[in-house]
């Protein structure tokens, strides 16, 4: 064997060694990016609640996003997840929770699992979540990442969600990240008294966010903020 061809041989698992710490080196640290993400954009803003801090701190959001956006998983804005449909911003998310006033043995719908991410914010708070997504890839897809990550106490469901999810109801708390023009019936008749509905209704851009609270059977309602959510669809096609 020549030196040369010696030499190199020497040397190669010392290359190969070289290459792999150059990717791992590559890689993003999205721990490091996510407790960035709830320093700025949640606990700057004003969201105290330390169940949820905790939460948002815990719960890897770039698992919840197509893997082509992932290196913008933990920036402040709404992402697509595919079918038209979008993760919402973390803020949002933050802020619907929080309004939410979520207790651990609280039972809570949701009405657009979406990617999952929010149902899985809402499982590290509450005992149980049951959510509906009327769009079956994304709702599989959903139950399957909650499946790999251990979240036994999210009930997933293929449904229109305005109709709500009678066989569970009454609700502690209901969230709606999808607008509908009007806030469903359903919904209101499936929320537990003392309960809390937090809604965005309105037209596309033209929406607002809304929170509901039952008191003697009654709908106390209070504007919150401006917002931009994807419609609500119906069964068959259309929006509500």
């Amino acid at each position: 064997m020549s030196f040369s061809k010696f030499n190199k041989l020497f040397f190669l698992p010392f290359l190969l060694v070289g290459m792999l710490f150059s990717q791992a080196v590559r890689q993003p640290d999205y721990d490091l990016q996510r407790q960035k993400m709830v320093q700025e954009q949640i606990s700057a803003r004003g969201v105290r609640d330390p169940a949820l801090i905790k939460a948002m701190q815990k719960v890897e959001r770039h698992r919840f996003v197509p893997e082509k956006y992932r290196a913008l998983a933990y920036t402040d804005h709404p992402l697509p997840i595919g079918e038209g449909q979008t993760i919402s911003q973390p803020y949002i998310v933050a802020l619907m929770t929080e309004l939410l006033e979520l207790h651990r043995t609280d039972k809570v719908l949701e009405i657009g699992t979406g990617s999952g991410y929010q149902a899985a914010i809402l499982a590290e708070i509450c005992d149980s979540v049951f959510t509906i997504e009327i769009i079956p890839s994304l709702g599989q897809n959903a139950q399957q990442l909650f499946n790999e990550l251990g979240y036994h106490n999210i009930h997933c469901k293929i449904g229109d969600g305005y109709l709500g999810w009678l066989e569970y109801a009454p609700f502690d708390a209901i969230i709606v990240t999808c607008a509908p023009s009007k806030i469903p019936e359903p919904l209101k008749e499936q929320l537990a008294e003392d309960g809390r509905l937090i809604i965005p209704v309105g037209a596309a851009y033209a929406q607002e966010l809304v929170l509901l609270t039952k008191q003697k059977g009654k709908l106390i309602h209070k504007s919150v903020i401006p917002v931009r959510f994807v419609p609500m669809l119906r069964s068959g096609g259309g929006v509500y």
